[in-house]
């Protein structure tokens, strides 16, 4: 769920806090040199590859076909939308059973590794590895819904439709919530997560679990985004020595590579939109409180959120009008309020004019300055909304933007959060080896060679030795709600009477390095609305020597309805 684009300062804080923790030395990691435009890699299929894996005994055709010798994986499906697929649906010109067959040919062919056994398979294709298992209860709910179809009984546009959740959201099913950690490993969750349990009611066939960086990021320092012990490194489908990055890696890399209609990733800082970006995808970032949590391995209740990644803005909002609580959820408490401004259908708020007559800011300061390839995009992105009829303010800065890159606030509310969010949600699991963040610490330690190879838990030790009070909590939390809402996004908006902000989302995808750690390029997109709550909705705004580049538009809480209105009128004019 979260990204430290702002490492040096968390650095600066962890070593005076807890001067002991050093981080782990890695063992040597031989990178791939496969590098793969995604526009090719769409077409490459069988071309790399011969088996496949059988992801826990899905029984589908193409599971059952065990050595896949197509000279192409499908195609034909690639780029569709929801709406589109649910249209076929409609008109009896494809089946979920068809889609769902569709997606896991692909899978079987591009996805999966043969690398060290993991998956199961001896696949030589590209190898984005970025799922985790596949449902093998899919097949039979595919078939039901078709069935239900055949009675005229559809729940709503994701009927049919095949969905894969991160693995840090629970299902109770035959699929693992572990967080990408071999110590969640055991026994499936014993209740649906809310999302899971509005993905099934909408008729959404669960898919499976993609990977992720291994307990969404917040584990230690020097980490890699898109690692975990469980799935080992998931890649870039534009390049694979690119990083995916994370914590919702997997999720935005399945629907960039077309092994998902759609996914639902998580962010408590950078981690829905980080990677929209480097895949080249739509992602939502949303409110917090307007979809529940309940049934997520958390981070921070005061940040985390729940979201979805989609190739276009009409897919993202498909999702999360299926998604969103619109009525209280007993299990989050941070959805009792402001149902009135939560909606069943967020597609009516799709406008391919939506740029014109809107007033947009223009962040400059935290945002640009450090990529002149990015930055060059960015302005190209300007000039196309002024064309589209925007009012561009510019610039137009949060004033607070230089106290949230500092991180001082939000690095005490995560620490002080994790230690006793995760030790809640770890009590409502059985048949796994750990029930306490303690517990975990010890794990990683038995099992060094497999969870501690690349880089250490200095985060889970700093959370367990609880090195702030309650006061200093109380004072964060306040601090930090302040200079990301009121006192930042909120007050430019109000200044310049803004519809929203705009802001490039993050450079282009640097290259994977297991030994050293992420190399994060951008630092004041993602913050601010994190800290204070809000929505950001990031939209693909061109690409960088094969590498896509995104851009961030940020309102207000709540304001789902504008940015999507603004970001469909942008995707239709970039």
């Amino acid at each position: 769920m979260y990204e430290s684009f702002n490492k040096t300062a968390m650095l600066r804080r962890i070593e005076k806090l807890f001067a002991k923790v050093r981080p782990s030395e890695s063992a040597r990691y031989r990178q791939s040199s496969s590098r793969l435009d995604r526009r090719n890699f769409l077409r490459v299929g069988a071309l790399t590859g011969a088996a496949g894996a059988s992801f826990g005994g899905l029984t589908t055709t193409a599971a059952a076909d065990t050595a896949v010798n197509q000279a192409q994986a499908p195609s034909t499906l690639n780029e569709v939308t929801i709406l589109e697929l649910q249209a076929k649906m409609t008109a009896g010109d494809l089946t979920a059973l068809d889609l769902l067959n569709y997606y896991v040919k692909r899978i079987q062919v591009l996805d999966q590794t043969g690398q060290d056994g993991q998956n199961g398979g001896a696949n030589n294709g590209p190898r984005v590895n970025s799922i985790l298992e596949l449902n093998p209860d899919a097949h039979a709910i595919a078939l039901e819904r078709d069935a239900e179809r055949r009675k005229g009984q559809v729940k709503g546009p994701l009927h049919g439709i095949p969905i894969l959740l991160k693995d840090n959201i629970d299902t109770a099913d035959k699929l693992q919530t572990a967080a990408g950690s071999l110590a969640l490993v055991g026994m499936p969750a014993m209740q649906d997560s809310t999302v899971a349990a509005k993905l099934r009611a909408g008729g959404a066939v669960i898919m499976g679990k993609a990977n992720l960086s291994e307990w969404a990021n917040f584990r230690g320092f020097s980490s890699t985004s898109g690692w975990s012990g469980r799935g080992g490194q998931c890649n870039n489908p534009y390049i694979l020595d690119a990083n995916p990055c994370g914590s919702s890696s997997g999720s935005g890399a399945a629907v960039s590579a077309n092994f998902t209609a759609g996914s639902l990733g998580t962010e408590t800082d950078g981690s829905i939109v980080c990677p929209s970006n480097n895949n080249g995808v739509v992602g939502i970032k949303t409110t917090l409180g307007l979809t529940s949590r309940a049934g997520v391995v958390p981070i921070s209740h005061n940040q985390d959120v729940v979201g979805p990644h989609g190739r276009t803005v009409s897919d993202a909002a498909v999702i999360l009008g299926v998604i969103a609580s619109q009525s209280p959820d007993p299990r989050d408490p941070a959805t009792f309020a402001h149902r009135d401004q939560v909606f069943r259908d967020y597609t009516q708020f799709l406008n391919p004019d939506g740029l014109r007559g809107a007033r947009i800011g223009v962040m400059r300061q935290g945002v640009t300055g450090g990529s002149s390839k990015t930055d060059a995009i960015y302005e190209t992105a300007i000039r196309a909304m002024r064309d589209a009829g925007a009012i561009m303010v510019d610039p137009a800065d949060i004033p607070t933007i230089g106290e949230i890159i500092a991180f001082a606030s939000e690095f005490t509310v995560l620490i002080y959060d994790f230690l006793r969010d995760l030790n809640a949600y770890l009590s409502t699991r059985i048949g796994v080896p750990i029930k306490t963040l303690a517990d975990a610490i010890a794990f990683n330690q038995a099992h060094a060679d497999l969870e501690l190879k690349y880089f250490g838990q200095e985060l889970f030790l700093l959370a367990q030795s609880d090195p702030f009070t309650q006061a200093d909590y109380q004072a964060a939390l306040a601090h930090e709600r302040a200079i990301g809402g009121p006192q930042g996004i909120d007050a430019v908006l109000q200044q310049f009477g803004l519809d929203a902000l705009v802001s490039p989302t993050a450079w282009p995808a640097w290259t994977t390095d297991l030994i050293n750690g992420d190399h994060f390029l951008a630092e004041g997109s993602s913050s601010p609305a994190a800290i204070a709550g809000y929505p950001a909705i990031n939209v693909p705004m061109g690409n960088s020597f094969g590498l896509p580049v995104g851009i961030t538009f940020t309102g207000t809480a709540f304001s789902e309805p504008t940015i999507i209105k603004l970001a469909s009128g942008f995707e239709h004019v970039i």
